[in-house]
């Protein structure tokens, strides 16, 4: 069989954007040394401001407010406590005051019922709130992904943007939910506490805040130590969710049965998931040892306290309720201002998170709606290439000044060796590559005028490489078009001659199709494809080599198929098989990017140049022989 069986498919040259040699699946967080380098790169040229994170809250101001109120309105009540142990120690229990006694009781009582119950509505609300703003990030990072350009995709590992949705975003959740309520309940505490110790005895309210600075530096080394720690982290589960679903989807798993490679594959995910665990560690134990001296500080301060106040300097100020409350209000100190402390160590690892998703978000869109959209109309369908070229890297173009007429209705077949660049071209008409230079009309309007969404319903693709929901056969087909009705949906079913054998499933069209439709064969996801096409109904067509994976019957079948999905439609088709090229109203022959011959079938052959080599080089002999290429 000769070359003229491939697809000329563009992943054999470099992604447009993304360095020679790294491949279809080089993702930025790749395992090699080299991106590591450039994901920390790109982090550092990458900064996160905290302007921006805080615009995420922007919306959700007033129940912000209603949270600080119902924290600061906690706190203060909270402070209430020490005051009333102290007069229960120094008035009601010397005194015998059964009153004093019982009414200290229930204040005592009622501040722990009141910061309680303050305490859950403010936690009912902010959750809330950081929900909201995790659904808006997730879906704004999700729709603005949907945007990008196939290059983009070419480029990036599957895993790797999963990765990002899912994990990076998930792992700021708790952050995101809980980082502002903590860092202002604490900070009421805190200065309540201190302006509380500085109003009991000034003295003490020294030693106690003696600790402070120590603290403060030691959680910024803390901080800096989980930060690069985190970043690597993150990196490792991108891995893992690229080995998940390279090697536990349905075509990964073939692919490791076929070949053997099940424990190759095993141990590979044993690895990345054994550094996951040593990482894991480091992150809960960077620290923990400066961490763990400030807690031997703060515990032992009570005792300084209990040493001063019995010392001849102070102790004629110092009541033993004074002291108890005391001790009590610097417990209280300790609490909040490590947890203030420990949100900056937990803050400061986040940005790492902030950093991956704003960077994705971020990324240019290089294929998007116009500003001001040119409204088509009733579209016939007439395509032009106006000196087309392109190139994945602007420096290596893959198609040359392309000029072709596509008169609406008719056929054109794009035939040529694996490398020609068919599929670039074709996949120009659904608009998945913008020209660098030249430009694409359809009717006479640049396609690059024209909306996106008003381009999809004017242009059908179907290509070799059919992709099938993991749904019922209805809701696959009903994809093309969310408004069909069944009626529509089993003529389309009709038309590409599948209706029959989706009937003579155990439950019709409500039958499950399986991962990336895997309970079909070729063929019948190839008819599948052509229903779901045909149920959107679109003026111009491009088949990309449709048949070429299929045995004899089948490929008659779904051509059968492909010809009443044709039939007065403009139709651009990728051809490997001499009975669809004949049939074609006109015939362009692709070497190495440039248009070297048009023409009709009999015209080509009686020229005797690149295409009649083409058909005593092996085309002629696709009629009878099946074609795996």
């Amino acid at each position: 069989m000769s070359d003229f069986h491939a697809n000329g498919h563009p992943r054999t040259t470099p992604p447009r954007s993304a360095p020679a040699g790294q491949g279809g699946h080089g993702g930025r967080d790749g395992r090699d040394p080299s991106n590591r380098k450039l994901d920390q790169a790109q982090l550092e040229e990458h900064p996160v401001q905290l302007r921006r994170i805080g615009r995420l809250f922007r919306a959700h101001r007033a129940a912000l407010v209603t949270v600080i109120a119902l924290i600061t309105a906690s706190s203060v009540i909270s402070l209430a406590q020490p005051f009333l142990v102290k007069h229960v120690i120094d008035v009601a229990l010397p005194q015998q005051d059964v009153s004093l006694l019982v009414w200290s009781v229930i204040g005592m009582v009622a501040v722990a019922v009141a910061s309680a119950g303050l305490g859950v509505l403010q936690t009912l609300i902010s959750t809330r709130i950081g929900q909201q703003v995790m659904h808006r990030l997730r879906s704004d990072l999700f729709a603005h992904l949907q945007r990008q350009s196939v290059d983009f995709f070419t480029r990036t590992r599957g895993g790797e943007v999963q990765s990002r949705i899912v994990n990076d975003i998930g792992s700021m959740q708790s952050v995101v939910t809980s980082t502002a309520t903590a860092v202002a309940a604490n900070v009421t505490v805190v200065i309540g506490t201190v302006v509380a110790m500085l109003a009991l005895d000034w003295r003490l309210a020294l030693i106690s805040l003696v600790v402070l600075p120590p603290a403060v530096i030691t959680t910024r080394q803390v901080a800096r130590t989980r930060y690069k720690i985190t970043n690597e982290r993150q990196r490792k589960f991108a891995d893992l969710h690229v080995q998940v679903e390279e090697g536990l989807s349905v075509s990964g798993i073939l692919l490791a049965k076929t070949l053997g490679a099940a424990p190759i594959l095993s141990n590979r995910f044993e690895e990345t998931s054994h550094e996951l665990v040593d990482l894991e560690i480091r992150s809960q134990l960077a620290g923990r040892w400066r961490m763990a001296t400030m807690q031997v500080i703060f515990a032992a301060v009570p005792a300084v306290l209990y040493l001063a106040a019995g010392l001849p300097i102070t102790r004629d100020g110092v009541t033993i309720g004074t002291l108890v409350a005391f001790v009590s209000l610097q417990g209280s100190l300790f609490r909040p201002l490590m947890g203030l402390l420990n949100v900056g160590v937990d803050v400061t690892s986040s940005l790492a998170l902030f950093s991956r998703i704003f960077e994705f978000l971020d990324l240019p869109v290089e294929i998007d709606d116009p500003v001001t959209p040119v409204e088509l109309g009733q579209a016939r369908g007439e395509i032009r290439f106006d000196h087309v070229t392109f190139g994945y890297d602007a420096a290596k173009p893959v198609l040359h000044d392309i000029t072709l007429d596509v008169p609406a209705g008719t056929s054109l077949a794009l035939v040529g060796a694996t490398g020609s660049g068919k599929t670039t071209l074709a996949g120009m008409v659904a608009r998945l590559h913008d020209p660098d230079s030249g430009r694409l009309t359809l009717d006479g309007v640049d396609l690059r005028d024209l909306r996106l969404t008003d381009l999809a319903t004017v242009v059908g693709v179907v290509t070799q490489e059919t992709y099938l929901l993991h749904a019922s056969v209805r809701e696959n087909l009903r994809h093309a078009r969310p408004d069909a009705t069944d009626a529509e949906i089993e003529a389309a079913a009709r038309a590409a001659q599948i209706h029959s054998l989706i009937e003579s499933l155990p439950e019709g069209y409500d039958t499950m199709v399986g991962s990336r439709g895997h309970r079909f064969s070729g063929g019948e996801q190839q008819r599948l494809a052509i229903a779901r096409t045909l149920l959107r109904d679109p003026q111009v067509l491009v088949l990309d080599e449709a048949t070429s994976a299929l045995d004899n019957t089948t490929e008659r079948e779904v051509q059968a198929a492909l010809d009443e999905l044709a039939r007065g439609r403009t139709t651009i088709t990728i051809a490997h098989r001499l009975s669809t090229v004949r049939n074609a109203d006109r015939i362009a022959v692709l070497d190495h990017g440039r248009v070297v011959e048009t023409g009709t079938h009999e015209e080509l052959l009686l020229a005797g140049g690149p295409y009649a080599q083409l058909v005593r080089g092996g085309l002629e002999r696709s009629i009878t022989t099946p074609s795996y290429s």
